[in-house]
């Protein structure tokens, strides 16, 4: 089965997004990365509930982001600090958004997606967890700073 431009588009998207939800599955319940992913890979990714069914996600982008993720955690994490207000360190930031910065942070510093394209999914992201509607600016802005200083020649 070939997939159209649009459906790879949202798998990718659930990708990132099962990325963010399995990084902060894995702080919270102390999980090795391989755990959570092969549980992921078997309960979520196309499962049906009965609220619905979930999107069917990009399994190979998940990996890279969450293998990446853990692999280059502390300079990634180095990497959010420094685009943080100083005020805010990583550890007192709510631990969605931190488990965001790791798999954005994974994209951005280890893969050839634009980073453009990376803020923008992860921006998405953010409003899926916050609807509100102020963090999505937040992430934004942290994201952007990240991007500058893990690919400054594609600004």
């Amino acid at each position: 089965m070939t997939l159209s431009g649009n459906q790879k588009r949202k798998m990718k998207s659930a990708a990132r997004l099962y990325a963010v939800q399995a990084l902060f599955q894995m702080e919270h319940s102390h999980q090795t990365v391989e755990a959570v992913m092969a549980e992921f890979a078997e309960h979520r990714f196309g499962a049906s509930y009965d609220e619905g069914e979930m999107q069917d996600g990009d399994m190979e982008l998940f990996a890279t982001l969450m293998e990446n993720a853990v692999s280059y955690q502390a300079a990634i994490d180095q990497m959010t600090d420094r685009a943080l207000v100083a005020k805010w360190p990583l550890g007192r930031i709510d631990p969605t958004l931190r488990a965001l910065f790791r798999a954005a942070g994974a994209e951005m510093s280890q893969t050839d997606t634009p980073p453009k394209v990376v803020i923008k999914e992860f921006v998405d992201v953010a409003g899926a967890f916050h609807p509100e509607g102020k963090e999505a600016s937040f992430v934004n802005a942290v994201l952007d700073h990240m991007a500058r200083e893990a690919r400054p020649e594609a600004f």
